[in-house]
């Protein structure tokens, strides 16, 4: 019944996203959507949605996951009263705790090595 269900915002939703703010959002998405879902931004733009659409507290028994992530993520983005500068700077955020966590992984895996 849920075999194409997924639990956490998936990299291939970010497009659905771009018409629900301004036209930094909207390039923001559009930028981030043509990205391989391992790059960066987009693992930082993933991290934001997963946090914004509180996706791990999500289960397939859920409301939201009946949903889908798709509506999900783009009712929680149309009920947020953020402007297109504070998604940036939400952005900014993520990325920064994505760039961290990445730096700590190589960290210990250069001293496994």
């Amino acid at each position: 019944m849920y075999s194409r269900c997924e639990i956490l915002f998936p990299h291939s939703r970010v497009s659905g996203l771009k018409k629900l703010k301004g036209d930094d959002w909207r390039s923001l998405t559009e930028r981030v959507a043509a990205l391989p879902e391992t790059d960066e931004d987009a693992l930082a733009f993933s991290h934001m949605m997963i946090k914004l659409c509180d996706c791990l507290n999500c289960d397939l028994g859920s409301y939201k996951a009946a949903l889908g992530c798709s509506a999900c993520s783009q009712r929680t983005i149309n009920a947020l009263r953020d402007t297109d500068k504070q998604l940036l700077r939400r952005f900014d955020k993520s990325k920064k705790e994505v760039l961290s966590y990445l730096d700590e992984i190589e960290g210990v895996q250069q001293k496994a090595a």
